[in-house]
């Protein structure tokens, strides 16, 4: 049975005071409090004719419960290192936090900043206000937005902070202490990213995460009861999960504060809070799907501003007393971080050796080894293995040298082949100090987790993921929030390819190529054989701004002569070349060795031809004018793409492709590449085909085609 928090359990008894409903007769420091930070979001709200203001007027009680109460963090350092975590996942009520960052003292959240919220951003005009949060600005932990994305981002956040605590407090130091709070709708209960991640909280056994469920019973489009009438407390305590209700959270600080401090002594369990509140509390449209986004009534807001001794006709201003009672919490969280800071001092005479491992991953200092390591790999040794195989030799390699490297797979960490050993399992029933995750198969928690891990503390950790390519297909929102947040992640996706084989088309990513490759900020590498591997890795271990996918193939290579680990970085390079080249080849990854093949039997023909091999596009945009016309020139010869996925990415560079315009085929990787001419024989074929038609017409003039 759930633990539950009422007015009467917790010694203060509401009533009605001046015929408005819900508060008590008197009211104190933090009904004031309430009244302030509400009647802030409705001036937000009305400053610029909008916002999703109804969740933040209902969820009052419980910011004042958090901010003053209950988490540790210093508004003059936002990024202190055992600060609590919160994670708005409603992240459409972002006015909630920023109304707290700036009754709390935060120094970047000022009274100018908050009045940018809504507005248009004119004539060059900036703001941190977003609609959503963001999470480059101090005081916002992770952006937040698409529902269901903050569980798995706090699930991963509190998946670091457990790890850390094991691996570094000692007797008499707990110098990670940070527990991880996170504020949902019902929508997020909804997503199905929220529900995988709460899952695996759930079989983790994350006592330091706390869940705190606004439930207004509205969505966006109407009464919750219209699409949901799901029993949340028993799915959460289904799924492993400490339920504590709180029935009345709209206006009773001490309620809330009460379930807050009951979750901090459970244990085994992480702590899911649900907490009654009223959307658009005490407006017209109070209670309704009108109160989620838009202005309120005059009216109702005018009350709200006398209930609390303000003049309804004054605008952004915050009642003296009730201002004094939240930035208490700035010389409170300077005295917090100040202690810690002392304890810290301690720890490093105490243990030095592993304070000064702790300093170093603060720091996010990985060191060098890892490069010298990689430098050192002579490629020959993976001669025809293919580059999952390459790559699982490499994970082993790195991943005993690399401090920051944690994460695991999606249940098929035996086909990807990623290694582990059975101790540095992330389990309670092995240790919390494991680096490896057993994510089960939950593709879109795990990409959006590893986000949550990463964002902890910049460098600290360095997730990996790993999957087929075709399952980033589910993971894609997870990675997308990555690449928009520079959060470093790697993922690494196998059977990229015709190699999947009688798994058939459902297998057989042929599209999914082309989201990553348009993803901005997301670095995605084919590689060919094992030497660009290591180029791949050194690439991805090296980017601190962003997630890196590396695509590779089950099935052995093939000879292509001159790869190079170097040539990785520069996105696309020369690997055969020859005198008056009439024709280019480029391709990457399994189809490679394909094109050399078909290169060859074409210049034993007379058609001299050259080879390019592009592993990675984003790296070859980044490179000068003159380095990228050497290769693929300008001069109107043609450049042929050959690959087996939608040609949708390559007409920037080549003047025609051979590549997928269908779904694949459930058959063995040679019968498909023979049944879709992708080749040798294939390929040369196409090729010859394209030249007789073009003549002695300007392959670039004559514009890009599909062959």
């Amino acid at each position: 049975m759930p633990s539950t928090i009422t007015p009467e359990t917790n010694g203060a008894t509401l009533h009605q005071k001046s015929g408005v409903k819900g508060w008590r007769e008197n009211l104190d420091a933090d009904d004031h409090a309430v009244l302030a930070l509400r009647n802030l979001v409705f001036d937000l709200c009305l400053q610029n004719g909008g916002g999703h203001g109804g969740s933040a007027i209902g969820m009052a009680a419980i910011g004042v419960a958090l901010w003053k109460y209950v988490m540790r963090y210093n508004p003059s350092n936002p990024d202190w290192f055992d600060r609590d975590r919160f994670v708005l996942s409603n992240g459409h009520t972002s006015m909630f936090l920023y109304a707290l960052n700036h009754l709390t003292g935060f120094e970047n959240w000022t009274m100018d900043e908050l009045k940018g919220y809504g507005s248009a951003k004119t004539n060059g005009y900036k703001t941190i206000c977003h609609s959503h949060p963001e999470i480059e600005i101090p005081g916002v932990e992770v952006t937040t937005g698409p529902l269901g994305q903050g569980v798995a981002n706090a699930v991963g956040l509190a998946i670091a902070s457990k790890n850390l605590a094991a691996r570094y407090n000692r007797p008499e130091f707990d110098i990670v202490q940070s527990r991880i709070y996170c504020m949902v709708g019902d929508g997020c209960l909804m997503e199905g990213v929220a529900l995988e991640a709460i899952s695996l909280a759930g079989s983790l056994q994350l006592d330091n995460l706390v869940i705190i469920y606004d439930n207004n019973a509205v969505t966006c489009d109407g009464p919750l009861d219209w699409i949901n009438g799901e029993d949340a407390n028993a799915k959460m305590r289904a799924s492993g999960w400490h339920v504590i209700d709180v029935t009345e959270g709209s206006y009773d600080v001490q309620a809330v504060v009460s379930a807050l401090r009951l979750s901090s002594t459970v244990k085994g369990q992480p702590i899911f809070i649900n907490v009654r509140t009223v959307i658009g509390l005490g407006t017209q449209v109070a209670g309704t799907a009108k109160a989620h986004h838009g202005v309120f009534d005059k009216e109702s807001v005018a009350e709200s501003k006398r209930l609390a001794g303000q003049d309804p006709s004054v605008t952004h201003t915050i009642p003296e007393a009730s201002l004094a009672f939240f930035r208490e919490r700035k010389t409170h969280g300077e005295s917090i971080n100040a202690s810690w800071d002392s304890l810290i001092s301690k720890y490093n005479d105490a243990h030095p050796d592993v304070a000064q491992s702790l300093d170093r991953a603060r720091k996010g200092d990985s060191g060098t080894e890892w490069l010298e390591i990689l430098n050192q790999i002579d490629s020959s040794q993976f001669k025809g293995t293919a580059t999952r195989d390459a790559n699982g030799a490499l994970i082993e390699k790195i991943w005993k040298i690399h401090p920051a490297l944690c994460g695991g797979g999606a249940d098929l960490v035996t086909s990807n082949k990623v290694s582990y050993t059975a101790d540095d399992v992330f389990h309670p029933s092995v240790s919390y100090a494991g680096r490896f995750v057993r994510y089960g198969i939950r593709e879109h928690a795990m990409a959006s987790i590893s986000n949550g891990i990463a964002a902890y503390n910049p460098g600290t950790f360095l997730p990996i993921t790993a999957t087929f390519l075709i399952f980033y297909l589910y993971a894609a929102p997870g990675v997308r929030m990555g690449a928009i947040s520079e959060l470093p992640v790697i993922h690494f996706a196998t059977h990229d390819s015709f190699a999947e084989g009688q798994n058939g088309p459902t297998h057989q990513a042929v599209e999914v190529d082309s989201l990553y490759r348009a993803m901005p900020n997301l670095t995605y590498i084919r590689p060919c054989d094992a030497e660009e591997v290591i180029g791949a890795w050194i690439l991805a271990l090296s980017k601190k701004t962003g997630p890196s996918m590396l695509s590779l193939g089950r099935d052995p290579v093939g000879p292509v002569p001159s790869t190079s680990r170097s040539g990785v970085a520069k996105g696309a390079y020369v690997v055969k070349d020859v005198p008056n080249a009439k024709l280019t080849l480029t391709s990457c990854g399994t189809n490679l060795h394909y094109a050399v093949a078909a290169a060859e039997s074409l210049t034993a023909e007379g058609i001299a031809t050259r080879v390019v091999s592009a592993p990675c596009f984003e790296q070859f945009d980044k490179q000068d004018k003159s380095y990228r016309d050497s290769v693929y020139p300008r001069d109107g010869t043609p450049i042929v793409s050959v690959e087996e996925y939608i040609a949708t990415t390559w007409a920037r560079y080549v003047t025609a492709s051979i590549g997928m315009t269908t779904f694949g085929y459930s058959a063995s990787n040679p019968s498909n590449y023979e049944r879709f001419g992708l080749d040798t024989k294939g390929i040369v074929t196409k090729v010859k085909k394209y030249l007789e038609e073009l003549g002695d017409e300007n392959a670039r003039i004559a514009g890009w085609r599909q062959l």
